[in-house]
């Protein structure tokens, strides 16, 4: 069976930066199962895998844009720190949710100062070009139940 859309897909992946430093990788482990064409992955990989079936193995490099898109420096702000007093206290790396224009969002703490937070809005892998080594390891029909749901059910269940 072929990947296409509605489908669910199992793979084994690994990803690298453009230096070929492993950002991510689930080799070893049980695969990544996704539903094809409902956005779970990034589109660039995502539109890769069209066509392919178990067993295909490739590697494949995504540009930024087709990945966690370009970096948006408008992302950034700068929240003075007496908003944020119930998050005390508050450190570089921490995720945390702001309200933003579409609903609430989640950020990453860049900078603490003393009266002002810096966030980022950017997903931290925003800007890059990735590289993809997978295999594919499984094609099968989604349930009906799967495709109202939007996401796998069972072995490698997402559930974000």
């Amino acid at each position: 069976m072929k990947v296409a859309d509605d489908l669910v897909v199992g793979i084994e992946y690994v990803l690298k930066n453009k230096e070929g430093q492993v950002l991510d990788s689930n080799e070893g482990t049980s695969p990544l199962f996704y539903i094809q064409g409902m956005g779970q992955i990034v589109p660039g990989l995502e539109n890769a895998m069209d066509g392919k079936v178990a067993g295909d193995s490739f590697s494949i490099e995504i540009p930024a844009e087709e990945a966690y898109g370009e970096f948006d420096g408008e992302l950034i702000q700068h929240i003075p720190r007496k908003e944020l007093a119930e998050l005390e206290p508050i450190e570089e790396g921490m995720e945390i949710e702001i309200e933003g224009e579409e609903g609430l969002e989640v950020v990453v703490v860049t900078g603490v100062e003393e009266t002002e937070v810096t966030v980022d809005g950017n997903h931290p892998l925003a800007g890059q070009d990735l590289h993809f080594a997978v295999k594919v390891t499984e094609v099968r029909m989604a349930t009906p139940e799967e495709l109202e749901h939007g996401h796998v059910h069972g072995e490698g269940e997402d559930h974000h």
